[in-house]
């Protein structure tokens, strides 16, 4: 369209005196001033879609460090080094360590909701055992070494920051989670379900060390199948 614009202009400057065909040198200084934008808008495009994948880099390789060998084994030389960044490059998205932690942990849960979010169906029969094989999931293809979320609650523990307040906030939803789907069932005693079924994950997630998430989803789901039968 740009083009086509000056060609069109340029066609009618022809017609015009030659003392007026500075016309077009102005149209032409224009067209370079058009370019010019562009390109700088484009670039500014290219150098927002670098910053957002070094952040999804810098935040995937700091979750998998993290879980590997904790938050307290893990040092930000460490991270920036395996997710090949520039030092500045981490302090541009993050403040600080803990601001870090904060931003994993933010993001390892909106995947957990996913993975329930994928399964459930609030119309199904047993809507309450699909969560459970959905949590199974979780933890054969995510978390089969441990809770992340329990971990940061005992590191950091009485320290007054915002990273205590995501890992318990976790537990809570979830809890708050099986409270309203036993009030879309019309549970009478939703609440003693709600907080059965909550800690019935908590113990497929503990086990899962040491039986396997398999084994561990296993018995659960029967457990679930139970809690669910003896309930009205």
């Amino acid at each position: 369209m740009r083009n086509k614009t000056i060609l069109e202009l340029s066609h009618i400057v022809e017609f015009m005196d030659w003392g007026d065909k500075n016309l077009l040198t102005l149209i032409r200084g224009i067209d370079t001033l058009v370019i010019e934008r562009s390109f700088y808008i484009n670039k500014g495009e290219v150098d927002d879609m670098s910053r957002s994948v070094k952040k999804d880099t810098l935040l995937e390789v700091a979750e998998r460090l993290f879980y590997e060998y904790g938050f307290r084994g893990v040092g930000l030389k460490q991270i920036i080094s395996e997710a090949n960044v520039a030092t500045m490059t981490l302090y541009n998205h993050f403040s600080s360590k803990d601001n870090l932690v904060e931003e994993v942990l933010k993001q390892r849960e909106a995947r957990y909701w996913s993975y329930l979010d994928s399964t459930i169906e609030t119309e199904s029969d047993s809507p309450f055992i699909l969560a459970v094989e959905a949590h199974g999931r979780w933890l054969k293809e995510q978390s089969y070494k441990g809770d992340m979320f329990l971990r940061a609650i005992e590191d950091y523990a009485g320290t007054d920051n915002e990273i205590e307040n995501i890992a318990r906030g976790h537990k809570s939803r979830l809890l708050e989670y099986f409270q309203q789907l036993a009030q879309i069932k019309e549970k009478e005693n939703k609440r003693d379900l709600a907080n059965q079924l909550t800690l019935l994950l908590e113990g497929t997630t503990s086990m899962t060390t040491l039986i396997g998430a398999d084994k561990a989803t296993e018995y659960s789901i029967a457990m679930a199948r139970t809690l669910v039968q003896h309930t009205s």
